[in-house]
């Protein structure tokens, strides 16, 4: 179980804490505003009104002793970078930021810290290929174009056989999974049946040829 620190309780902040504590982690929220946190305060494990902007209200609420601290400060980004600063000094060495604009993007890069966050942006990117990859239900990015994805097959392609579907030599089959089974190794003449699921992994362009199997 780790301690982490979320300040700013805004939405992203929000979903940021109580996903933690979902998790079983201790977290410390922070707000300026006082409707945020009280939205808050009975799902955290603290939660407390205070200007993250003030090192000293930072120190007397020991953060240098979390594993870590999102800084989730939404339109101000003079705030978001004095609180990092204040994070910094006090030797916290795990920072994740939320950033608004490209030109806090540099400044905070400029800071060193561990992790740069946009999330509209990445839930932009989410939605354009959930939209252009339906079948698709979850992904995540490796490196550069290098994926893991999960599709699932629907009625139109129940009764195929595996290597029928899975024709791509570029793209690895990682599982196999029908209602609580799971394969590791699969068989390439087993046949397909609706809602199956398979997590796939391989570079953007061979995933995007096996897609056109799942239209």
């Amino acid at each position: 179980m780790g301690q982490f620190a979320v300040i700013g309780l805004g939405s992203f902040g929000a979903t940021v804490a109580t996903e933690l504590i979902g998790l079983k982690h201790d977290v410390i929220g922070i707000d300026s505003n006082k409707k945020y946190v009280e939205n808050i305060a009975d799902q955290l494990t603290h939660a407390v009104i205070a200007d993250a902007t003030d090192e000293h209200v930072l120190n007397e609420l020991n953060i240098q002793n979390c594993d870590a601290a999102v800084v989730a400060i939404g339109e101000d980004i003079e705030a978001s970078i004095l609180c990092v600063l204040h994070l910094k000094n006090l030797g916290l060495k795990k920072i994740w930021v939320k950033a608004k604009s490209k030109a806090h993007h540099m400044i905070l890069t400029h800071l060193g810290v561990t992790k740069i966050i946009h999330p509209e942006e990445d839930m932009g990117v989410r939605v354009a290929h959930s939209l252009s990859y339906p079948m698709v239900s979850r992904y995540m990015v490796l490196e550069d174009d290098h994926y893991i994805v999960k599709v699932q097959i629907s009625e139109s392609q129940n009764g195929l056989r595996f290597n029928q579907l899975m024709d791509q030599t570029d793209v690895r089959t990682l599982l196999h999974k029908r209602g609580k089974e799971l394969l590791f190794s699969i068989d390439p003449n087993l046949i397909l049946q609706t809602g199956d699921i398979i997590v796939v992994e391989g570079l953007i362009e061979p995933l995007r040829r096996l897609s056109k199997h799942f239209k």
